[in-house]
């Protein structure tokens, strides 16, 4: 309660009402003031905590990463950046839930994930199937309760959402790069090959580079 209650006069205007040293832990362990309130058992729980958070990143999500990716959270995760961490994996979880489907029958994507994440994205479909199996296609004629396609007519998963890989970003290179094929812009702009300077901003159609992103050449912004 120490915590809650010097969070709450210390942070003003944030509900901290769930407050906990689970939830906090990075926050106590580099605050010497909150640090120093815990007893020696509380500390040890502390750490022991930190200590399964970071093997668990590591083990489950990081070692899926790119090299560049990798280096920037482990760090993150150290410096007890605790936020940028569950920002991370917060926006890494809603986009699996929204293309779990396309996730799940892509090899490329799928391979990415670790185990735990296959666990969720097997999970969360047997419970969207389900769910709308007993809410909605039960209540539908024969040929349109599927859940992946329209109807049996269709000749694909024409219900899956897959990601928009033509829509446009910002990115920066971390080198010179040549030969990048455009996948935008009129068809005779499409055979010309593009340049990259490095450090040069760059607003591209992410097909373009998605290779070079996936390769920690090309930062996105």
């Amino acid at each position: 309660m120490f915590v809650a209650n010097y969070l709450k006069t210390g942070l003003a205007g944030i509900d901290f009402t769930d407050c906990s040293i689970e939830k906090y832990m990075f926050h106590i362990r580099k605050t010497n003031e909150l640090w120093n309130r815990l007893s020696k058992d509380e500390k040890e729980f502390t750490n022991a905590c930190i200590e399964d958070l970071k093997q668990h990143l590591e083990e489950s999500v990081l070692s899926k990463l790119p090299e560049n990716y990798q280096s920037v959270l482990k760090q993150s995760v150290t410096s007890g950046e605790d936020d940028m961490v569950r920002s991370y994996l917060r926006i890494r979880i809603q986009k699996i839930e929204k293309y779990m489907f396309h996730i799940r029958k892509t090899n490329e994507l799928w391979n990415r994930l670790s185990k735990d994440e296959k666990e969720f994205t097997n999970a969360c479909i047997e419970d969207l199937k389900q769910h709308l199996e007993e809410s909605v296609l039960s209540k539908l004629p024969e040929n349109y309760q599927s859940v992946l396609k329209q109807s049996v007519t269709s000749g694909e998963d024409d219900m899956v959402p897959e990601p928009q890989l033509d829509t446009f970003v910002l990115c920066r290179s971390k080198e010179y790069l040549t030969g990048i094929q455009l996948e935008d812009g009129p068809v005779d702009d499409r055979s010309k090959l593009f340049e990259m300077e490095p450090g040069v901003l760059h607003f591209i159609c992410y097909k373009s580079i998605k290779a070079l992103v996936e390769s920690g050449k090309i930062d996105l912004l």
